[in-house]
């Protein structure tokens, strides 16, 4: 008899462990990934010479769409972009986008002054 009951006690507490978790709603994730990745994934395999403005222009539209639905930006997306927009000879963008990701994810703070550090050293050559 006694067997039993415990045996009754450990299905009740399953089953309310089951319940439970079957009742927690899923986290909306960080950041809004959409076709970052893919992006990234098709300047890397072209060894970077994709097209800069073509991703641009889809990097550009991606992030008009993200805002617009009031979703934050991935880490690396204005980093990116500020790639592209260098190897595209806009260096008003490029070190836009440098600054912004450094706001935006202040743990990035070191390597983004780095980055303008050396992209301003090499635009005065």
């Amino acid at each position: 008899m006694e067997a039993c009951a415990m045996r009754i006690c450990a299905l009740s507490a399953a089953a309310f462990c089951l319940a439970l978790t079957g009742c927690a709603t899923p986290r909306p994730p960080l950041y809004a990934w959409d076709d970052y990745q893919p992006q990234v994934y098709q300047y890397l395999k072209d060894d970077g010479n994709t097209d800069p403005h073509q991703q641009l222009i889809t990097l550009e539209k991606t992030r008009q769409r993200i805002q617009a639905q009031g979703k934050a930006l991935p880490p690396g997306y204005r980093a990116h972009m500020a790639l592209l927009y260098s190897k595209a000879g806009d260096s008003e963008r490029t070190v836009q986008q440098l600054t912004e990701e450094k706001q935006s994810f202040p743990e990035s703070a070191t390597f983004m002054d780095q980055l303008l550090q050396t992209f301003a050293s090499r635009k005065k050559d």
